[in-house]
């Protein structure tokens, strides 16, 4: 079967074919750092992060075949991640145990410009901190459409998808997470600049 992966990491079938099936293989290299790295940032610590990671992949293996390309792969590898992920904090409620803040690895995304330099090292490190701080103040809601648009740039139509909301919703919840986010920002940049 012709089928063609785009930029975008969705499956194009050739005019007037079904999509062809991505090997696991594949779709565990090229997808892996992207998984390991959602599912820090939306909290699950670092003890438990492998596991995480295994568990998003037996569901990829699973359902690979079902996946129809009505939204990139990507798109659809996040939903995954996003049961997976409640699953977690499901679990670790039920234990007792608490998400903690998971801060290395978060921002991967910064430019590489400097990494040499201890002093650009640290303040990445101090943001990165206070990223991920804010983050696991928030509502589970708020911090997966933060996530989903503004760390991993994913569309609103998207995580409407992804999310199963209404698009107006989804836009109404992206709007007062970012609103809580800037407050908290705030406040905690408040806090310790008085102390400084």
């Amino acid at each position: 079967m012709d089928v063609s992966v785009s930029q975008t990491n969705k499956l194009e079938p050739a005019e007037g074919r079904a999509p062809a099936v991505p090997a696991l293989e594949e779709v565990y290299a090229e997808f892996a750092p992207f998984v390991w790295r959602n599912l820090r940032r939306l909290g699950v610590p670092a003890d438990f992060i492998e596991d995480a990671v295994q568990d998003v992949f037996l569901v990829v293996h699973r359902r690979l075949p079902e996946f129809e390309a009505r939204s990139s792969l990507q798109t659809w590898i996040f939903g995954i991640v996003l049961r997976v992920a409640a699953r977690q904090r499901e679990q670790l409620r039920n234990r007792g145990q608490r998400f903690m803040p998971a801060c290395e690895g978060l921002l991967e995304s910064v430019s590489s410009k400097g990494k040499d330099d201890p002093f650009d090292r640290l303040v990445q490190q101090r943001a990165a901190d206070l990223l991920e701080w804010v983050l696991a103040e928030l509502d589970e809601d708020k911090r997966t459409i933060l996530v989903m648009v503004e760390l991993e740039q994913m569309s609103v139509v998207e995580c409407a998808r992804v999310l199963d909301l209404n698009l107006n919703t989804t836009y109404t919840r992206l709007r007062l997470a970012r609103r809580a986010l800037e407050a908290k920002l705030k406040h905690a940049l408040g806090d310790s600049g008085e102390g400084a």
